[in-house]
């Protein structure tokens, strides 16, 4: 996809100064008028798995347990955000125990370069993963290999698995019919920017239910 696709009117050589800017905003009203709509759709629909996933991150937490949050890309940074908002929540929250996988720079290039790429997450919860721990894996398509396999090393050490993708939810949607991923919400869009927008919505509502609960 290149940039003209996605913004023609940046490459209309023949447009005045007025004109552009008549299209900008144009482009920014649609793309705000996208994101509300896909919000309010994902929120509608999942509204009663939101609260069921929050309620059983929240006895997870309770127990002890820690949440591993891993993506790639743009992904990698929600999982940075997902293990910020844990660890520091703000005055009067609590602080929940958090680990962004995709921040272990040493251990993700060490079995990157000595293994392969597609267990870099997976090597890391089957060593470190426990029952009462939470795995929260983020792919906009649903069929990053390394996420998938992350969350099925995960589901065999018994731990909670989340997980947030785009689409129609690819092989996330797979694994989860076949029972191997206990929670997941997908973003109905073929962008992938309205994805992780809405995918970041998600995560939001998430914490702020397993706030609520515990």
């Amino acid at each position: 996809m290149t940039t003209e696709s996605l913004y023609p009117f940046l490459h209309a050589g023949s447009a005045d100064r007025a004109e552009l800017l008549a299209d900008v905003a144009r482009s920014t009203r649609e793309k705000v008028a996208e994101i509300e709509r896909l919000r309010a759709e994902v929120l509608a629909a999942e509204a009663e798995a939101l609260a069921g996933c929050a309620t059983a991150m929240a006895e997870r937490f309770a127990r002890g347990g820690r949440l591993y949050a891993f993506g790639n890309g743009g992904s990698s940074t929600d999982a940075l955000a997902v293990a910020s908002l844990c660890l520091d929540p703000g005055s009067g929250r609590r602080p929940l125990p958090a680990v962004a996988l995709p921040g272990d720079v040493a251990t993700l290039t060490a079995l990157a370069n000595d293994v392969g790429f597609d267990v870099v997450f997976a090597r890391p919860l089957a060593a470190a993963g426990r029952p009462e721990d939470i795995a929260f894996g983020l792919s906009t398509s649903g069929g990053s290999a390394n996420v998938l396999r992350g969350l099925a090393a995960a589901h065999e050490r018994g731990m909670l698995t989340v997980g947030l993708a785009g689409y129609s939810g690819g092989e996330m949607a797979e694994a989860a019919e076949r029972g191997e991923l206990d929670h997941l919400f997908v973003m109905p869009s073929a962008s992938v920017h309205r994805i992780q927008e809405a995918q970041t919505t998600v995560y939001q509502v998430l914490w702020e239910l397993v706030q609520s609960r515990l």
